[in-house]
């Protein structure tokens, strides 16, 4: 499965999703993720509530679009960034209405996460 996560500013959620199918799916999944408006960093918090389910998010960056490898996806999920969505190709688009989780407190930011890695692991378990 390729997949492809995209928010506003790849920074949190999508950087998070990718994490998440990337440690879930192993060598069969290819996971990206990306912003519509990238904001050039991923956010310390993320990195840190993420290396507690074991993942490290600590050499990824914050990427556009234009920074994706070329090809077709199997999947691609936007993640509440509403019309500043970009449009890709993918044989099937989904689209996870979640808070963005920058502003919350920890107890907040946990549950998005924890939120995003239920659906991811759902995704993968699904038929293709």
């Amino acid at each position: 499965m390729r997949a492809l996560f995209v928010c506003v500013e790849n920074s949190c959620r999508s950087q998070m999703a990718e994490g998440f199918a990337r440690a879930l799916g192993g060598a069969g999944v290819e996971a990206w993720s990306a912003g519509s408006r990238p904001s050039g960093r991923v956010d310390e918090r993320a990195i840190a509530l993420m290396k507690e389910k074991g993942i490290d998010l600590g050499a990824h960056r914050s990427k556009g679009l234009d920074a994706l490898p070329a090809g077709s996806w199997d999947v691609v999920v936007t993640m509440g960034c509403g019309d500043a969505c970009p449009s890709v190709p993918a044989a099937r688009r989904l689209d996870w209405a979640l808070p963005d989780p920058k502003g919350l407190p920890d107890a907040g930011f946990r549950a998005v996460r924890d939120q995003i890695a239920a659906r991811v692991k759902a995704l993968l378990t699904e038929p293709a």
